[in-house]
């Protein structure tokens, strides 16, 4: 891939944001972070176009909570096809955390995200997808 340079006029407040984002995110310089933010733009682009995508959904749930595991298990073989594989890591007595990989249409992923995410016990759960 060939690269193109080119000069950006910022603000001071949004050179200085830029700044503390490439600080932040340990980027060697300024064009990775611009890089990085539009590759970003470029993937929320194809979420909202509903293309497909790959990711991961990533919860925390106790699972001693009533029917939790059964409710995960179904819902993850009612979408077998938008699903590729599960981890699942035991935090301490009662919390465990599953990373689903998944891959599909944008919208299909928001919404099985969406029902995992909602089930009772779940603590924190999160969908994370990139272009595929």
């Amino acid at each position: 891939m060939s690269v193109v340079r080119f000069g950006v006029s910022l603000e001071t407040e949004i050179m200085s944001e830029l700044d503390e984002y490439v600080n932040v995110n340990r980027f060697p310089n300024r064009s990775q972070a611009i890089r990085s933010l539009v590759e970003k733009y470029g993937v929320e682009k194809k979420w909202q176009c509903d293309n497909e995508v790959a990711g991961a959904i990533v919860v925390v749930y106790n699972h001693h909570k009533r029917d939790i595991n059964t409710k995960l298990n179904d819902i993850q073989h009612h979408h077998q096809p938008l699903i590729l594989s599960v981890q699942h890591v035991h935090l301490d007595h009662e919390n465990c955390l599953e990373t689903i990989a998944v891959k599909g249409k944008a919208k299909e992923l928001t919404q099985l995200a969406d029902k995992i995410i909602t089930l009772k016990g779940v603590h924190h759960g999160k969908l994370v997808m990139t272009r595929t």
